[in-house]
């Protein structure tokens, strides 16, 4: 009776035990699920959020203006009849030139363009020295488009887009010779993750090109609305931090070029030019759009004028 009991025991140990490994197995399937529907919710409201930055909206819009060119969706496009549409960052493909300098690109280099936009910068380096370029935009419409004009230019044996966020790109066998991007590491506050990213993307001795803002001074409650809801930047770093961030997450040689001042001259000169032509355009695209990126535009401006916000451009080596 004894040993009866003895095994009656430890089978309702054993059975305990069983019961607890099930409850901490739900347990982490319950987490794991909870941090996928975290993740896809992130994933989701920083689509969502972006929106707000006005000069993304109704990227479509640049049809208007190639038809009223005479250039309908079924004419085959040469660069130079976009390149003054499609280039959303500032100084359009003079900064595009300046890259191609900058990382020695040629019809060997292998370029990964984060954040592409409409595909601008992607076609033209394509264009211009038949370099093969990977283009990666979160925001589905912008890729889209995007896609339709590298059709539309002859120029998808060259350009490849993709559609998705920078810090969940998996694709990292792959490694690039060049990495390029301009004016969206302003939206990405996790710097440390986003610089590994495109450390790990980066062939040995790789080099990166990229233009953002950063912090000269610090900002007024109505500046960081403004950044936060009108530009979806919630972080910047100083020049300093910004080397010292690189450096940390494996770049060197690096290279900050102040543009403040040049930027600071562009966008007041495209927000005058925009007000010039204000009639035009509402012929063009309509009073929604114009109304939009005039506020877009102004806005920016004002931040300039403020003189707390710069603009760098950076070249760095992954070590």
């Amino acid at each position: 009776m004894k040993i009866v009991k003895g095994i009656k025991k430890k089978n309702l140990e054993k059975a305990r035990e069983n019961i607890e490994v099930i409850r901490l197995y739900v347990r982490l399937l319950k987490d794991f699920h909870q941090i996928n529907n975290n993740n896809r919710k992130a994933k989701l409201s920083m689509r969502k959020n972006i929106k707000r930055m006005k000069l993304y909206h109704h990227p479509e819009r640049i049809y208007n203006e190639l038809g009223i060119a005479g250039l309908k969706k079924d004419v085959t496009l040469k660069i130079e009849d976009i390149s003054q549409y499609d280039q959303y960052h500032y100084l359009g493909t003079e900064s595009v030139d300046e890259a191609i300098r900058g990382l020695t690109i040629d019809a060997t280099t292998k370029v990964f363009d984060v954040g592409s936009g409409v595909g601008g910068p992607a076609r033209y380096i394509a264009e211009k020295t038949g370099a093969y370029v990977t283009a990666l935009e979160l925001q589905p419409d912008l890729n889209a488009t995007a896609q339709s004009l590298t059709q539309q230019c002859g120029l998808t044996d060259l350009v490849t887009h993709l559609c998705g966020n920078i810090l969940e790109f998996t694709e990292e066998d792959y490694k690039y010779d060049a990495l390029v991007s301009w004016l969206v590491f302003l939206h990405i506050p996790d710097r440390s993750s986003l610089l590994k990213k495109c450390n790990n993307i980066l062939k040995a001795n790789g080099k990166m090109f990229i233009e953002d803002f950063y912090k000269r001074g610090e900002f007024d409650k109505e500046e960081l609305r403004i950044l936060s809801e009108d530009v979806y930047c919630n972080y910047l770093p100083t020049l300093e931090e910004y080397r010292v961030q690189l450096t940390a997450n494996g770049f060197s040689k690096i290279e900050l070029v102040d543009m403040t001042e040049r930027w600071s001259v562009f966008v007041k000169e495209r927000f005058n030019k925009f007000i010039e032509n204000r009639e035009r355009h509402i012929k063009v695209n309509g009073i929604e759009i114009v109304e939009g990126l005039e506020d877009f535009y102004q806005k920016i401006v004002g931040l300039f004028n403020g003189r707390k916000l710069g603009g760098v451009r950076i070249v760095a080596q992954k070590e």
